[in-house]
């Protein structure tokens, strides 16, 4: 299961919509390891002034891993946390998060090549 749903987010999404807030807090409490590693990017990036921040470092654990697999597999996900924190987010293989400006285009198509991708792979990450 993606995430741990309180039951009253569960009885919100049976009679209407979802706030952000309280999917943008659900997702935080149910994934903490994706919620920090995508917060502190977005601190980082804002500090540096830069384009873009990404994550190099390989998860702690395979429950870690699992936590940025599903949040940024999920659209949902992705687009509450891109809403919440004014960022595009991408990812390559299991662990290189990374938040851009949105208004850094041309940094971010170049991240989300196959170029990029193939040049990102190393024979540690194989199996993650």
């Amino acid at each position: 299961m993606s995430l741990t749903v309180p039951n009253d987010l569960l009885d919100q999404a049976r009679t209407g919509e979802v706030e952000d807030a309280a999917f943008v807090a659900c997702v935080r409490d149910s994934l903490p390891y994706a919620w920090s590693v995508i917060s502190e990017l977005v601190q980082q990036r804002a500090r540096d002034g830069a384009e873009f921040a990404d994550n190099q470092v390989p998860p702690p654990s395979e429950e870690a891993r699992g936590q940025l697999l599903r949040c940024l597999a999920s659209d949902a996900m992705r687009g509450a946390l891109e809403r919440h924190f004014g960022v595009r987010l991408a990812f390559q293989n299991c662990h290189r998060v990374a938040v851009f400006d949105p208004a850094a285009s041309e940094a971010l198509s170049a991240f989300v090549t196959p170029r990029a991708q193939i040049l990102n792979q190393k024979p540690e990450l194989v199996d993650c």
